[in-house]
């Protein structure tokens, strides 16, 4: 990976993508100078999946203030209060347990964090997240989470699928979500879909993603 080439993906990218979608930059294992490299380009989101690698970059980016750090690896219970102060999007809250417990930790420093639901679609014992029938269950008691500001669902398809089966896994989130909003919780969200990553994106646009999280197709293999 270069300086140049990476550019020149950014820029392929952001031209495929419509407006409505939000591009985040999935950094981990990335130096802080590709991250600088690709805020330079115009890309303000990025992902990480561990708590420590972050904050490393972190520290070393902190000249450039509108970065939006996003959580996207498991969190967890005990490395709650550290989520908090690094990041301002957390997409993967995955049980009501963790999702009472940010909250209340989110009301203790005075902060809002944006958050989305990771919900699986599919039976995936490799995966954290609701079931369906388990998030459906537990939309009142989230919806007394009144410290975190839930805005939709994430979601990530099991291996193995073809592409049929993955644009009807997405679209089933989609509509998951739609099922959601028309609840009227008063906390709840469904504004958001995260949904989408280097080797399906171009599914997840297509049945209604508003992020993607982009890391081989921009920093090449890890």
């Amino acid at each position: 990976m270069t300086i140049a080439s990476l550019t020149s993906r950014i820029d392929s990218i952001r031209q495929q993508l419509p407006a409505s979608v939000r591009l985040i930059a999935v950094s981990k294992q990335v130096s802080a100078e590709f991250v600088r490299e690709a805020y330079n380009c115009g890309v303000r989101d990025f992902g990480e999946s561990r708590i420590q690698e972050a904050a490393e970059k972190q520290s070393q980016l902190q000249d450039l203030p509108d970065i939006n750090w996003h959580l996207i690896g498991h969190l967890q219970a005990n490395k709650a209060a550290k989520a908090l102060e690094q990041f301002q999007w957390i997409h993967s809250l995955d049980s009501l347990k963790l999702a009472t417990r940010l909250s209340r930790l989110a009301g203790e420093m005075s902060c809002s964090p944006q958050v989305c639901l990771q919900v699986k679609i599919l039976p995936d014992p490799d995966k954290y997240g609701w079931s369906v029938p388990e998030l459906l269950a537990d939309l009142r008691e989230l919806d007394e989470c009144q410290h975190l500001k839930i805005q939709g669902l994430m979601t990530i398809p099991p291996l193995g699928l073809d592409d049929s089966q993955i644009l009807d896994f997405f679209n089933s989130t989609r509509e998951l979500a739609d099922k959601i909003k028309q609840q009227n919780l008063q906390h709840i969200q469904m504004q958001q879909l995260s949904m989408g990553m280097s080797g399906d994106y171009h599914l997840a646009i297509q049945a209604g993603a508003t992020m993607i999280r982009l890391g081989q197709t921009l920093f090449g293999s890890r």
